[in-house]
């Protein structure tokens, strides 16, 4: 066996491996019937937050993605959530650009930005870089504050769009019912198109340059371009979320660029558990009506959250996808 396949073989035998494949041969199942959720649950309410959630996995795959193939903390993925809902709300909206092509800017832009930056803070290690994440998400949120001329500062904007999007008719973006299978699509490609890529020599090389990136270094490998590489496409996954929140919410506000949405969005990802490509979605998922029905008991539902994310970090590590695979696999033996 020669070294690059020692290596990538390390990163082929990291915890995961089995509940990843117990998840795509459940994956077409699960796909196709939640294209039916809009016929069983018929409340708006529900159908919005779980739209709502099915945003906030968007944002917190990518999160996750990013842990587990790079093994780096963010706390400014807000960033490329606010930046793509402003780019698109804001272009839109003026005429800047044709809806489409405002589309399509509000994903490029974050992502190569993304790139760049990650061509910078990647070679940071640890805390450091997860700081340098926040202090740039926190420069985007004080230029939102600070430009009312632009997006109304930090009253926001309500959002005006042109009336056909992709000939599509726009009020279908803000329906519950239309916007759900619009959002668990998207989800449903993007996993799917994660799940393949971390299989992908590419995604086994960054797997493996994550578990030790000094030895790929020493068999010949470049280690800083795949690591910008992940952080961009973790934060076009970032730049989808927002595109679709601003859709459906027709609103915009230096919110979306806040830190306590990055936060949010890293708590999801560990009580759902990175080592599955799904975990961070179902941590979302999880997260959201535990916010909706302790909201409803308490106001102090943050305290809620916290003592859920102690209990799953300190007695499942590995998050709640982790915990599904354990018993799934102690049911076959």
């Amino acid at each position: 066996m020669t070294a690059p396949d020692v290596v990538i073989g390390e990163a082929a035998r990291q915890p995961g491996a089995r509940s990843a494949r117990l998840a795509a041969l459940l994956a077409p199942l699960v796909a196709i019937a939640g294209c039916f959720v809009p016929l069983v649950v018929t409340s708006p309410l529900t159908l919005s937050l779980l739209t709502q959630a099915l945003i906030g996995a968007l944002l917190a795959t990518g999160v996750g993605f990013l842990v587990r193939q790079n093994g780096m903390v963010s706390f400014g993925h807000a960033l490329f959530y606010g930046l793509a809902g402003y780019i698109f709300g804001v272009t839109a909206m003026r005429g800047y650009l044709p809806i489409e092509f405002a589309l399509i800017a509000a994903l490029v832009v974050p992502t190569l930005l993304a790139f760049l930056l990650g061509l910078v803070i990647t070679r940071i290690p640890g805390v450091a870089f997860g700081m340098l994440t926040l202090a740039c998400a926190q420069a985007f949120y004080e230029m939102a504050l600070k430009v009312r001329g632009l997006a109304n500062g930090d009253d926001g904007l309500a959002i005006t769009f042109p009336s056909r999007v992709f000939g599509l008719d726009v009020t279908l973006f803000q329906d519950p019912h239309a916007m759900f299978v619009v959002c668990w699509v998207v989800l449903m490609i993007v996993l799917g198109g994660l799940w393949l890529l971390m299989r992908s020599p590419f995604g086994l090389l960054t797997a493996a340059i994550k578990t030790n990136e000094e030895r790929a270094r020493f068999i010949g490998y470049e280690t800083l371009l795949p690591r910008a590489a992940i952080f961009a496409l973790s934060a076009l996954l970032a730049a989808i979320a927002g595109v679709l929140a601003t859709f459906y919410n027709a609103f915009i506000s230096p919110d979306m660029l806040h830190w306590t949405l990055s936060g949010s969005a890293l708590i999801m990802a560990i009580i759902g558990g990175t080592a599955a490509v799904w975990g961070p979605a179902l941590g979302a998922v999880v997260f959201f009506f535990i916010k909706e029905i302790a909201g409803d008991a308490t106001e102090h539902w943050p305290a809620v959250i916290g003592a859920i994310l102690i209990v799953v970090t300190v007695f499942v590590p590995s998050g709640l996808s982790g915990l599904l695979a354990r018993l799934v696999a102690r049911r076959r033996r």
